[in-house]
């Protein structure tokens, strides 16, 4: 039976070495000695942990994650049992790379059973991927659903809050103040009918080069003289960022929004959100109506130490009149994912008790010309 190298012979009879075929995997896989150092890791580990072979080689695992991980458990048991063991949705989380569903292999290196492979899958792109795409079509419904608001709503709103001015003007004080709730009603219904309104704007999105650094800069600027006076902004930037193609305008509304909700969420004392900007591999979406593939490198991530979002609204987020506030209309959300939708980007949520992360991911250019209308 030929071996693994003589099958990637290729031309020129060179086999294909076995360090080059284990960094194209697109998993993280690391190797642990028996004192649980670091060995070896693939470019994908490089990726996932945020740091270089030669730092992370010279660390031991506990040095890398929580001493209370469950994978350091993992890793005790493959010890204790000389067997492989497999685990499924186990959540990997630290201050520098987030947090993190994966699948987790653990198996012990047959020539050496002291070194241990650890191999990390990471869950929920594809199902976060789906997600979105439910999002803008629960948006599209949003669209028919604005327009027959606007219709049937709005016009009769304006007949009842004139009835009421004229009545208004005949009546005693005390059925003044009844007529004036009316209006004060009517007004706030028409209100939310302007908003939802937002959605059924069938105009194209005029795109042009934006420097996202730009933008957040402005949203930061307009957040700390106003609405986050207290809160200390953290900036974690990469200046080679290309641009994104996209409205400014929009993409202003959209980390207004998010910078906005994480400065409501904050504490009083000690309120921090943190704005960090990347260039992340291997996220791929289809454009609906092509046979297109788009990249989506750009990362933007708002994070605050606020109280986190409950686990059973985190699904519901971008869906519409979802809120956790008490006067919220639970719009504001399914605006800002409409509006990544358009610009052929994603975004999700992830929650816990001081970190919440919104990650916006966006392409770097243009969507093809059939689906620059949008839905």
């Amino acid at each position: 039976m030929p071996s693994v190298a003589n099958l990637f012979k290729g031309k020129s009879a060179t086999p294909i070495s076995a360090d080059v075929l284990i960094n194209t995997l697109p998993d993280p896989l690391f190797v642990l000695d028996q004192s649980e150092r670091i060995r070896f890791v693939n470019l994908a580990a490089e990726q996932f942990f945020q740091s270089s072979a030669k730092v992370l080689q010279t660390q031991g695992l506990s040095e890398i994650i929580p001493f209370d991980s469950p994978l350091l458990a993992l890793v005790g048991q493959v010890r204790t049992r000389a067997s492989s063991v497999s685990e499924y949705g186990l959540v990997l989380a630290t201050p520098r790379i987030g947090i993190h569903n994966v699948d987790v292999q653990i198996s012990p290196v047959a020539e050496d059973p002291t070194l241990l492979l650890v191999t990390l899958r990471e869950r929920g792109i594809a199902s976060k991927i789906d997600h979105q795409l439910l999002h803008r079509g629960t948006n599209r419904s949003i669209v028919s659903m604005a327009a027959v608001l606007a219709h049937e709503i709005k016009n009769p709103l304006s007949g009842i809050r004139g009835a009421a001015q004229l009545v208004e003007m005949s009546v005693g004080s005390e059925d003044k103040a009844l007529l004036r709730l009316i209006c004060e009603e009517t007004d706030r219904i028409v209100a939310l009918v302007d908003r939802m309104e937002v959605f059924s704007d069938p105009r194209p999105i005029d795109r042009v080069p934006i420097n996202i650094h730009e933008v957040l800069e402005h949203v930061r600027r307009v957040a700390e003289n106003g609405f986050a006076r207290e809160v200390k902004f953290i900036e974690l930037y990469d200046p080679s960022l290309p641009p994104v193609q996209g409205d400014r305008g929009m993409l202003i509304q959209v980390f207004l929004n998010l910078i906005k909700n994480a400065a409501e969420a904050v504490p009083a004392d000690g309120g921090e959100i943190t704005l960090t900007t990347a260039y992340r591999h291997g996220v791929r979406v289809a454009v609906p109506g092509t046979r297109e593939r788009m990249n989506l490198p750009l990362e933007i991530c708002v994070i605050d130490n606020g109280s986190g979002i409950p686990s059973d609204l985190q699904s519901h987020l971008f869906d519409p009149f979802v809120t956790t506030k008490p006067g919220g209309t639970g719009l504001g959300l399914a605006l800002v994912a409409k509006i990544i939708g358009d610009h052929g980007g994603i975004i999700e949520c992830d929650s816990s008790p001081r970190r919440t992360v919104f990650r916006v991911l966006l392409p770097t250019g243009p969507r093809p010309t059939k689906n620059r209308q949008r839905p």
